[in-house]
């Protein structure tokens, strides 16, 4: 069913035009590395703060009110390219297992970003009560992140089956 699809999207007017213009895909490429760059730099600099290994002058509502905006952003710009690259590539995406788990992992980093959202919006601070709970989810945030860097790398590589 998915080898359909591809077939079909990969034949569309849209997916034939961004083949055809060798700059598409390298530039859309471009613009998606550096979402991704956004991402990571605002996600370190949330996730060390709340373990504790920078800006300690800065409280944690500080932090995440200042890199927040850049990581809902950059996520836009992300979904927004990578439909692109989808849509000019479908086989190369959607048969890979690893652009699967991709975006699994995408779907976890985003609920970790949103339930913090959240929490920073009811005004509850829970990192001030929960510190282990916190931390922990610092650190599973930052190696999910690391981890759909590394699928997003790998799916160049990987062949579908």
């Amino acid at each position: 069913m998915i080898e359909s699809f591809c077939s079909w999207l990969s034949n569309t007017p849209v997916s034939q035009a961004i083949q055809d213009a060798f700059w598409v895909i390298p530039t859309v490429q471009t613009v998606h590395i550096l979402a991704i760059a956004t991402v990571m730099a605002s996600v370190v600099m949330v996730d060390f703060r709340l373990l504790g290994v920078t800006a300690r002058g800065q409280t944690i509502p500080d932090v995440a009110h200042r890199f927040l905006p850049w990581i809902w952003c950059a996520v836009v710009v992300l979904l927004l390219s990578g439909t692109i690259l989808i849509i000019g590539e479908p086989g190369r995406e959607l048969l890979s297992q690893v652009f699967w788990v991709k975006m699994t992992l995408l779907a976890c980093a985003l609920a970790i970003t949103g339930a913090f959202q959240y929490a920073l919006s009811r005004g509850t601070p829970i990192w001030e009560n929960r510190k282990a709970v916190v931390r922990i989810a610092a650190v599973a945030s930052l190696l999910i992140w690391v981890a759909i860097l590394a699928a997003g790398r790998w799916i160049a590589y990987m062949a579908h089956e």
